[in-house]
């Protein structure tokens, strides 16, 4: 069964503000989720809803992982393990 998953919308307002959404929450793996009025000088980062500091962004984004530990082929579960 193919999952399907949601994607990041790209919202612009009428004041050429900029923003990166993904399931409801502020969220842009790629570069800033808030640009307000289109001034990338007011950039804001957001993963998952949760602000950052460009800095704090960047090292969250070096640190992130493909796949969750729970669906990471080389761990294993110990009840089935034998």
């Amino acid at each position: 069964m193919t999952e399907k998953y949601q994607q990041t919308r790209k919202l612009k307002k009428a004041d050429g503000t900029i923003a990166y959404v993904f399931d409801g929450k502020l969220h842009n793996w790629e570069g800033p989720a808030l640009i307000p009025e289109g001034d990338k000088r007011k950039r804001e980062y957001y993963l998952h809803g949760i602000k950052y500091t460009e800095d704090g962004w960047k090292e969250a984004r070096r640190n992130r992982e493909g796949l969750p530990w729970f669906k990471n082929p080389s761990i294993t579960n110990q009840r089935t393990a034998g």
